[in-house]
């Protein structure tokens, strides 16, 4: 299941006053993300993604995402589970209206992703029932 978020940036939406786009997801595993910035967004939109105060994408903290007409896609194996699925998105440009972004978060039932655990694993390698 791919969950769909976007927002397009506006001369509001600066580092010091970014937009916060709050990400209501299910429990489970993403399993991949997507940050589309359209046509527009000049390489002057920046993207940061939070969970529970901290900064999980782009993994180099202080650092955003950036780009024009670009997809930035990775895999990911990032469990979430219940009570703690929300994420937060900031969301900023450079003080001018620019395109929208668009993030695409693919997550997964944790049993679909990873159907044994580990100790299954070693069992059924060991041919133990």
């Amino acid at each position: 299941m791919f969950n769909v978020f976007a927002h397009s940036v506006v001369t509001a939406n600066t580092e010091s006053d970014p937009h916060v786009e709050v990400m209501k997801l299910s429990a489970g595993v993403i399993h991949q993300v997507d940050i589309l910035f359209q046509d527009g967004c000049d390489h002057l939109a920046n993207v940061q993604i939070f969970h529970g105060g901290h900064q999980l994408w782009p993994s180099n903290r202080g650092m955003a995402f950036r780009g024009n007409a670009t997809a930035v896609a990775f895999r990911e194996f990032y469990e979430l589970e219940a009570g703690g699925t929300e994420l937060a998105a900031l969301i900023w440009g450079d003080g001018s209206d620019l395109a929208e972004v668009i993030i695409q978060i693919g997550l997964l039932p944790k049993k679909i992703i990873q159907p044994l655990s580990f100790d299954e694993l070693l069992s059924a390698a060991a041919g133990i029932e």
